[in-house]
């Protein structure tokens, strides 16, 4: 039995996020989210300006004439949705936690593929994997897909995208669209980035919340790190202490992203405090363009 709240949240995004993957995403995920490789449909004589690397000497052969095999895009693809589930994704200031901003953007990409006759799966972690749904199509599977996100109960609260990203390169044997959603705090996974990246179209999805970025002025405070449970006592008082937290996250966060660059990752931030549809709209604008230079 599905609690009423989980039913009532699950509807609302599926209204919000299926409107909006039609209305404002439709075109450009046709374009930038290409399907992966070609299928082989017939083999035909060969016409002068045919590409003598096409031509099936085994038919020729047996025909006494020239025949080239012809190829079309396979346009189906598969759309894996790699979701960071870990403690300090329940974390959240304003609308709504970073797990909540994450099942959202997963609806859009979800509803964008079914859309389009791709398979969706997801991939749930901690610092273990947590679920795992094969890839499917249809709007049912996309909102199981969801309600497994929103629905979630991780037996864990660490964070190892290691292990997530190793599970993503295990199990996606065929060539993917990886959407890995995170707030990218773990350490220890570029190595692993760079392994998955080899064989998917991997993009991160670096999801953020004001008080990642800005320490608020309330005093002297309690700080509890959601993923270990240690705790330290700070004045958020002192514009020093604030600075350096700023300066600090600004740090980590600018490192993360040159990571994506150097691997040649498009990424997209998507914050809790602001309409995700922008940058997701951006996003696939961007990939799109690309696709016709």
């Amino acid at each position: 039995m599905i609690p009423k709240e989980l039913l009532k949240a699950l509807r609302k995004i599926e209204i919000t996020t299926n409107r909006l993957a039609t209305e404002q995403l439709a075109g450009n995920y046709t374009s930038g989210f290409k399907g992966q490789g070609l299928a082989f449909r017939e083999v035909r004589e060969y016409l002068p300006g045919d590409d003598v690397r096409t031509i099936d000497w085994n038919v020729s052969a047996r025909m006494n004439s020239t025949y080239v095999k012809v190829f079309v895009e396979e346009r189906e693809m598969t759309v894996m949705l790699v979701v960071d589930l870990s403690a300090s994704e329940r974390f959240g200031t304003r609308t709504g936690s970073k797990a909540r901003l994450a099942a959202e953007v997963a609806a859009l990409c979800a509803f964008s593929a079914i859309s389009h006759n791709d398979r969706v799966g997801l991939i749930l972690a901690t610092d273990q994997v947590e679920k795992i749904v094969p890839p499917m199509k249809g709007q049912k599977h996309v909102m199981r897909v969801v309600r497994e996100i929103l629905g979630a109960a991780p037996e864990r609260p660490g964070t190892d995208l290691k292990i997530a990203l190793e599970t993503l390169y295990r199990v996606a044997r065929r060539r993917s669209v990886a959407f890995v959603m995170s707030d990218f705090f773990a350490t220890g996974y570029e190595r692993t980035l760079s392994l998955a990246a080899s064989r998917h179209d991997v993009i991160p999805v670096l999801l953020v919340d004001p008080r990642d970025e800005q320490l608020p002025n309330v005093g002297l405070a309690n700080f509890e790190d959601f993923e270990t449970g240690d705790s330290v006592m700070v004045d958020t008082a002192s514009p020093r202490v604030r600075a350096h937290y700023a300066h600090e996250m600004r740090r980590r966060r600018e490192s993360t992203v040159r990571l994506f660059t150097k691997l040649g990752l498009d990424h997209c931030v998507v914050r809790t405090d602001r309409p995700y549809i922008g940058p997701m709209r951006d996003l696939f604008a961007r990939r799109a363009r690309r696709a016709h230079r």
